[in-house]
């Protein structure tokens, strides 16, 4: 790519790079440090004509949800009994009810065209209305007004 000064770098990322929810640190973990390294590589590559794309779906309509492993001991978290009995239940509703509004996967890959045949192509494509909501705002709302926003939709307050 840098030999012939053009080129695209795509990377699935998600929502869940830019704003976590409880439950899921290690997903949000990876997918914060993916959302760095390509804010740092657009730097670098810029000079060479590479461009870097990230993709940043909300929900989207997949095997996701039916093929999500949980850990052997978790069940002990749900038992009434754990102090995180209830955040699990009130989170699982709210998980429910994303991948119930969740956007088809052809509708991401139609950003994900648009974006590598663009002359300009963003850095960023948000894809999804669970995802533009939560962007927009985190984006109005100082940090403790999201968090109180945020658990109050979590049901965490």
């Amino acid at each position: 790519m840098r030999k012939q000064q053009s080129g695209r770098i795509v990377n699935i990322a998600s929502m869940g790079g830019r704003i976590a929810v409880p439950l899921d640190p290690i997903y949000h973990g990876t997918k914060f440090a993916l959302e760095g390294a390509c804010e740092s590589l657009q730097y670098e590559l810029e000079q060479f004509g590479i461009k870097i794309i990230l993709i940043e779906p909300g929900a989207i309509k997949s095997n996701f949800w039916s093929n999500l492993k949980i850990a052997k001991n978790a069940e002990q978290l749900t038992n009434t009994n754990s102090p995180y009995s209830q955040l699990i239940q009130t989170v699982s509703k709210s998980f429910e009810s994303m991948s119930g509004n969740a956007v088809p996967a052809e509708e991401v890959a139609k950003v994900i065209l648009q974006a590598v045949t663009s002359d300009k192509p963003n850095f960023r494509y948000v894809i999804g209305k669970d995802a533009e909501m939560f962007m927009d705002t985190r984006k109005n709302m100082s940090d403790r007004e999201f968090k109180e926003w945020m658990m109050k939709n979590f049901g965490l307050t």
